[in-house]
Order: C-alpha cells, then structure tokens, then sequence
C-alpha cells in the first residue's frame, strides 16, 4: 500500500517510523511519502493561506497550492493503483465519523492520499474539484475540532496499516478487537496476565480453568456486559438472529431485549437479585 501526506508540517509524521508501522516500511508493506505543500507556493512568505470571503475569524488554506500538490502526487500513481487512482482523504469535523468498518474498506485500497487542512480548514473548491477525478472521502475522528489534520492521519493510518496482511504478527488478534465485525462489533472483553493476585486483585478463575469453552463463554459475557454499559448505541446494530440464548440472557440483564426493526433496545428494568 502507499500512503501520501501533504501538509506544511511534515515532523508531525515522525511516528510513522516507529512500531508495527515503521516495521512495515522496512518490510516494504507500506510505502509513506509525506510532501510539503509549501513546495508548491510562488512568493518569498511561501504563502498557503488567506481570509475568507464573507468574513469571519481566522484563515482558509488557499486552493492553488492544494491542486498543484495533489496534481503531482496523482501524476505518480503506483504499479497498480488502478483506473480509479486513490481515495484522497480530507480530515475534517464535518466529515463522515471514522470506524473500524472505514478502516477495513480503506485497509483493500492500494492507494491513499492525504490532504492535511490547517487554520479554518481548506478552500472548499479543493474537495468540489478533485471528487470529480478521484473518490474522496471527509473524515472525522469525532466530534470534537483539532488544529490540523496531522494527527487524524497518524490515527487512520494506524488502523488501517495494521490490517495488511504481515503488519500484526499474529492475525487471528484482530478478530476478537473492539469493533471487529467478527466479534459482532462489541467491545473487547477485560483481559489479564501474571500474576494472578496483584494488590487484593485476583484473576478470574475461570481463565485459569484451561476449560476453553467455558472461558469463551466468560469472555462472550463480558464483552456484552460491557458494551451494554459502556456503548449502548452499539448494540442497535447487533442482529438478535447472531445471538445464543445465553446472549440473551446477559443482555436481558443489563436491561436490553431485541428491537422490533432488529438489533436490541432497552427493555424493562431487570430484576435485582
């Protein structure tokens, strides 16, 4: 896969070059080109900004060094990039809210380009122009505002560079993740190692009964457990048809029964013990 950044601080990427993902350029998995748009300015202050029309506070990244600096990135595509070239990817807080699912649909690109905004963001032609010769794609981490898109780019990459195939040593880790579709979407279990009491704290016995399908069934619970409590909305997605009745059961007492359009919803109030 490649990966290229514009902005105008390119030390922010640094941390590219560490862990799994810094392995993984080693290894050749991933290639990461990070371009400074300021290359792409024509006056001595290497200017990239100026204030919007209409008024308001702050600055607006200008257009004309965006279509430069992407025009020369997608005039180097990659052996197989494709007839469709990358997805340009634009964080910005009006923009779909990134997930796993996102990373996963991203992880089967050959090709990602990333425009980093700074100041108000980037002159709206930017996006309007090249949606019409390659697919783009605003992104959001939340909603939440950051001073730049620097940051949002360390996050996308991270998740979706850990999904190619060699990047995480072992693969069948990322199957039991938060958010993984083949846990259902759910929220990870607890997970604990040696030893086995620490401060008063004791591991529970069943995941040293070496019984595996009763630690599976442990671990199934919790990760309901705490999902319901934690991330309710998740559970409007779940497909009732997806669970057992002991599944039922745990969500029944937390207070979630199945919807009636699927997935569940809160139920009557459970019954203390």
């Amino acid at each position: 896969m490649r990966l290229d950044v514009v902005t105008i601080f390119g030390e922010y990427l640094q941390p590219l070059q560490l862990s799994l993902i810094g392995r993984a350029r080693q290894q050749g998995l991933l290639d990461v080109r990070v371009h400074d748009l300021r290359e792409h300015t024509h006056d001595r202050h290497r200017t990239v900004d100026s204030p919007p029309y209409g008024g308001g506070a702050g600055l607006l990244m200008r257009p004309e060094p965006w279509g430069e600096a992407l025009d020369a990135v997608l005039a180097d595509p990659p052996p197989g990039a494709g007839a469709d070239g990358p997805v340009l990817l634009v964080p910005s807080p009006v923009g779909e809210v990134f997930t796993q699912a996102a990373a996963v649909e991203l992880a089967a690109e050959p090709w990602l380009v990333f425009a980093c905004g700074r100041y108000e963001g980037i002159d709206a032609r930017v996006v309007e122009h090249y949606a019409s010769r390659v697919r783009v794609r605003e992104v959001s981490l939340g909603d939440y505002v950051l001073n730049g898109g620097e940051v949002a780019v360390l996050v996308v990459v991270e998740a979706v560079a850990r999904l190619l195939p060699g990047v995480v040593g072992n693969a069948a880790s990322l199957e039991q993740e938060s958010h993984a579709a083949e846990h259902d979407g759910l929220l990870e279990h607890p997970a604990y190692t040696k030893p086995a009491s620490w401060r008063g704290l004791e591991v529970p016995a069943v995941l040293a009964s070496g019984h595996h399908a009763q630690v599976e069934r442990w671990r199934r619970d919790e990760s309901l457990r705490r999902t319901a409590r934690r991330r309710p909305d998740l559970l409007r997605t779940l497909p009732p048809a997806a669970c057992d009745a002991a599944d039922l059961a745990v969500l029944a007492t937390e207070g979630f029964v199945p919807g009636d359009a699927g997935g569940f919803r809160p139920g009557p109030a459970p019954v203390a013990d």
